[in-house]
């Protein structure tokens, strides 16, 4: 699988460097730890230079979940689960193939949208734009329960989700079997909402 790394190497755009600079930071150890003058030291730009890009650090960090939706899920999780199996049942238990993987890795950080959510609180614009992201994986289950034929697309989704964010939230905890478990749950659900 390629990782995030391998989508964020040595940039030579200046806002690229700053947002690859933000990944790193943002995702590792959240917004709040992370100041302004760590952003414009270890993206190596003049602070002007950030501030002309980035107005404020909540705009820096806005770009930064827009990215890890682009390489994480979207890049990276969805196509991934899709490609390891024919059938759109398959493919939903495969997203947590793909998570299982994810849960082994020695940088394993979690799940961004949660932990800035949980973060900064569901009223504050980076709380917002999380809540936004997590819909957006939803959207994708939605569309593969509808596919595979499921009874009611958007409940099964709201259902699944729920299942993807506690295993990961178990992973986190140092659980690296969450996925597996989650996979046997998940299983069951899909039976729960067959026509």
């Amino acid at each position: 699988m390629r990782t995030i790394a391998d989508e964020l190497e040595a940039p030579d755009d200046v806002r690229t460097r700053i947002v690859v600079a933000a990944y790193a930071l943002f995702s590792q150890r959240g917004i709040r730890d992370v100041g302004v003058d760590e952003l414009i030291r270890e993206s190596g730009v003049a602070k002007a230079t950030f501030y002309r890009h980035f107005p404020s650090e909540n705009d820096v960090a806005l770009a930064f979940l827009k990215r890890r939706d682009e390489l994480w899920m979207m890049g990276s999780v969805v196509p991934e689960a899709r490609g390891r199996a024919t059938n759109p049942e398959d493919q939903l238990l495969a997203i947590f193939d793909v998570y299982d993987q994810w849960f082994r890795d020695d940088d394993f950080e979690a799940c961004s949208f949660v932990k800035v959510l949980l973060e900064m609180g569901a009223d504050h614009p980076l709380g917002r734009a999380s809540i936004e992201y997590l819909g957006r994986i939803r959207e994708q289950v939605q569309i593969l329960a509808r596919e595979a034929g499921l009874e009611d697309p958007e409940a099964f989704a709201l259902s699944w989700h729920i299942l993807m964010k506690g295993s990961i939230v178990a992973a986190a905890e140092g659980d690296k079997l969450a996925a597996r478990r989650a996979q046997r749950m998940a299983r069951a659900l899909i039976a729960d909402y067959r026509e």
